[in-house]
């Protein structure tokens, strides 16, 4: 059963009040106020309040001078006024002002009231849609904003020092000289190259579609195992593997890739420098048509008020290592394509761990 249009009535005659919410109440959720005060009081009360009915002859404030001071406050609901032939001037500049929606002359017809409040109901189901619509679209402007800065910036960081080297080599003769400059620009370009492949994943992500099959968890751990343990041999780091698959599961094998891919880089990346006994450990097991995938570090960790942000683009939690800033807002949107849900839970300088968990299709 729909829920009952919320109306609020204001006047300061108790008669029309009860015979106002004796005539509605069985379609409509009536409040009613005899003054103004009252009215705020629903109001802040009952901010999904979608109709308001005021009498335009109150007493210290009339029912437009009311109009016009909640417009800026409570702009959603549609207002209606209630008013005499006599009063038609101030009606006419109310409407013209956008102070109200439309105007009931008393004494008021049941069928006219029904009517008035069917159509602003109407009204107010389009304002509401537009006002959340113009939210998205403000935040789309915004994430906008923070991609062309992010471009910009993050691409010619990575020029900038390519040409820097190419400048200084110019006037180099010594062989080990120049071997380091190349390491320097082989350095940008790799990290030129890791933002390109970000950005990548980013537009595949947003614009590309699921592509279900039969998923070996085994198969594709062993793709990325022998890239890791060169990175564990390399910076003397413990990496452990973990999976138990016994029946079959189905999903998308690129986004499930992506989130397993950047979950264990930022491990492996972000291991804190003064530890000797580095780990890192990935757990997948799949029960009961989920998968439940737990990558453990024994990192830098995350200050507890930066969780909330570390899947916003462009985020970047720490400068111990230069990224992207799409690593993780892609992990969130590709489990948002796969229905998945992902849990942080951080301890600074002690470890990382992220529990990923991904219902099979």
């Amino acid at each position: 059963m729909a829920e009952k249009i919320k109306i609020l009535y204001i006047d300061d005659e108790m008669d029309n009040l009860v015979g106002f919410k004796a005539t509605l109440r069985l379609d409509y959720q009536i409040f009613t106020a005899v003054n103004i005060p009252g009215a705020m009081e629903h109001l802040e009360k009952h901010p999904d309040i979608r109709v308001i009915f005021c009498d335009q002859r109150m007493p210290l404030k009339t029912g437009v001078e009311f109009f016009e001071d909640i417009r800026s406050t409570h702009p959603l609901p549609m207002r209606i006024l209630l008013t005499a032939y006599t009063d038609i001037d101030s009606v006419i500049d109310a409407i013209n002002r956008g102070n109200i929606f439309r105007f009931v002359k008393k004494p008021w017809i049941e069928a006219e009231l029904v009517s008035a409040i069917e159509e602003a109901n109407k009204f107010y189901q389009a304002n509401s849609m537009l006002s959340i619509k113009n939210d998205e679209l403000q935040r789309a402007y915004s994430e906008l904003d923070k991609f062309a800065y992010s471009v910009s910036h993050d691409i010619r960081g990575p020029l900038s020092g390519i040409l820097g080297a190419i400048n200084v080599a110019r006037d180099m003769h010594d062989i080990t000289e120049m071997k380091e400059m190349l390491f320097l620009m082989e350095k940008s370009l790799k990290k030129l190259d890791t933002y390109i492949l970000s950005m990548h994943d980013y537009y595949s992500l947003q614009r590309g579609e699921l592509h279900i099959g039969e998923i070996e968890f085994k198969k594709i751990i062993d793709e990325f195992k022998d890239i890791y343990k060169v990175f564990a041999n390399t910076a003397n780091i413990d990496f452990k593997i973990d999976i138990n698959q016994r029946e079959p599961f189905r999903s998308d094998t690129v986004p499930l890739k992506l989130v397993l891919n950047n979950l264990l880089s930022n491990a492996f990346k972000y291991q804190s420098k003064n530890t000797d006994a580095k780990q890192v450990a990935l757990n997948i097991e799949v029960h009961k048509g989920v998968a439940t995938i737990t990558v453990s570090d024994t990192g830098i960790g995350i200050l507890g008020n930066h969780l909330g942000e570390i899947f916003n683009l462009f985020y970047r939690a720490s400068s111990q290592e230069s990224g992207s800033g799409f690593g993780l807002y892609n992990v969130k949107s590709a489990l948002l394509k796969l229905n998945g849900q992902i849990e942080v839970n951080s301890i600074l300088n002690k470890g990382t761990t992220f529990k990923v968990t991904i219902p099979t299709k």
